[in-house]
């Protein structure tokens, strides 16, 4: 999620930067800095997948080609914004990885096609059917962005964004719990998995407390560590499955083959949208980071080229049988505590994603964690992004008319979410549009948004003037 005021400088500031976007550090400093790049997205790259796969009942064999192709894909994305190729990429030291933002829908809806009868096999090969007709959009919007601009506001953003966070924090509570399997085998919030997905939880809080920049920053990944470590003095690890994994995984495109959902498109079409605009936040706050114009024509042509990308990087997703992935906010944090903002730094981080993708190894030792010690650090994550949608809102001027939006927007999206027997004798097509809580809240913010028309009452024009 961009936060682009405590992201980057202040308006006018400058970062004293070690090496400048267009320098070439030595080999080994340069490794070194993509290596503290990776530890801050080796986790975020490969949870959405993990849950996805684990909500879903997917095998592990098949999760584990899904997670490798998350690593080779977000490589190759981080590739060409790096790079910059012909209108791909911004030319930034900007790292792509697996978005959380389509979680919700996928889980939600995949979930219900897998309780109707659906075999996982189906669902999935409609789940990148769907992806790689999204990508289309994004790859659309990145050709008339001043215009969407105008029209997905930071007011529908925030919406959307909160709803996405409200949304997952049950996929989180159920993760802390143990899962979906943990519920089907009777172990859910047994004491063994509230014991490992509070302690991550605690440890996430308590070195955030520490003054240390690095130890802040690296906070989930080091609980994810020491929640690892626990679970295997627990003897909850299971690498039952190492075995079985190959040496290299070589990309197989539509393992699963390709279908399509409606229900599962209205939603995901809406969030390519907002992801878009996110992505123009993620962007602006690197160029900004990068002593580089955040605006003009060289800055829309950087923003044209990272949004080009994070829709072409999905449309590779879906073909090679992984998840949507954008622009990632986490390296800015990074380029700013080591003064490194070289976008061949960038070039490293890719080569050495597509080897993590291409040696399942890796993906087969992650997916031994239990889901519990994934569940403590994804409440963080996922409250993390109603957090973002909350501070996008506060960054606009809630007037009554703002606040009727959201109040109506949330009201429909949520109210959705929690009782979808409200759309039980709707039509088949408004039942697949508005199935999603997500779709409903962010369709209504749209249309309230063009309808409700923005003017200033004397009452708010006076409370501003106070301000």
């Amino acid at each position: 999620m961009s936060d682009l005021q405590d992201a980057a400088p202040k308006s006018g500031e400058k970062l004293d930067l070690i090496y400048g976007l267009n320098d070439r550090p030595a080999p080994f400093v340069a490794f070194l800095a993509a290596l503290q790049h990776l530890l801050a997205i080796i986790v975020p790259i490969v949870t959405p997948g993990l849950l996805i796969c684990l909500a879903l009942g997917v095998s592990r064999e098949e999760t584990n080609m899904i997670l490798s192709m998350s690593l080779v894909i977000s490589g190759i994305a981080t590739f060409l914004q790096c790079k910059k190729v012909g209108p791909f990429g911004a030319g930034l030291l900007i790292v792509q990885g697996t978005s959380f933002n389509f979680i919700g829908p996928i889980i939600g809806i995949g979930s219900a096609m897998v309780a109707a009868g659906t075999p996982v096999n189906q669902v999935m090969a409609a789940i990148f059917g769907v992806v790689i007709a999204g990508s289309f959009i994004e790859m659309g919007v990145s050709r008339i962005l001043p215009w969407v601009k105008k029209l997905i506001t930071p007011l529908v953003t925030g919406i959307v964004v909160l709803m996405i966070g409200l949304t997952l924090i049950k996929e989180g509570l159920i993760s802390m719990g143990g899962g979906y399997q943990a519920m089907q085998n009777q172990t859910f919030a047994s004491q063994d998995n509230l014991i490992m997905s509070c302690t991550v939880l605690a440890i996430i809080i308590l070195l955030n407390r520490i003054q240390v920049i690095w130890i802040k920053s690296s906070a989930i990944l080091i609980a994810l560590i020491v929640g690892y470590v626990l679970a295997g003095f627990m003897g909850h690890l299971d690498f039952s499955g190492l075995h079985e994994t190959p040496i290299i995984q070589i990309p197989t495109p539509m393992h699963f083959g390709l279908s399509f959902s409606w229900s599962l498109f209205i939603p995901m079409a809406f969030i390519y949208l907002v992801t878009s605009l996110e992505a123009i936040g993620d962007i602006t706050a690197t160029s900004k980071l990068s002593n580089e114009p955040v605006n003009g024509p060289k800055w829309m042509e950087r923003i044209k080229g990272g949004v080009l990308v994070n829709g072409a990087n999905s449309l590779l997703a879906g073909l090679f049988n992984t998840f949507p992935s954008s622009v990632f906010a986490q390296n800015n944090g990074v380029i700013q505590l080591t003064g490194v903002a070289s976008r061949y730094v960038g070039i490293w981080i890719a080569i050495l994603l597509i080897l993590l993708g291409l040696f399942p190894m890796v993906s087969g030792v992650i997916q031994a964690v239990p889901q519990a010690v994934l569940g403590g650090a994804v409440m963080v994550m996922f409250g993390a992004v109603a957090a973002s949608g909350i501070n996008i809102l506060s960054s606009i001027h809630l007037d009554r008319r703002a606040l009727l939006i959201i109040a109506i927007s949330l009201a429909l999206g949520l109210g959705v979410a929690q009782v979808p027997q409200i759309l039980e004798h709707l039509p088949e097509l408004f039942k697949n549009i508005f199935s999603s809580g997500v779709a409903t809240g962010g369709i209504a913010a749209l249309i309230l948004n063009i309808v409700l028309p923005e003017h200033q009452h004397p009452e708010d024009q006076d409370q501003r003037n106070q301000d």
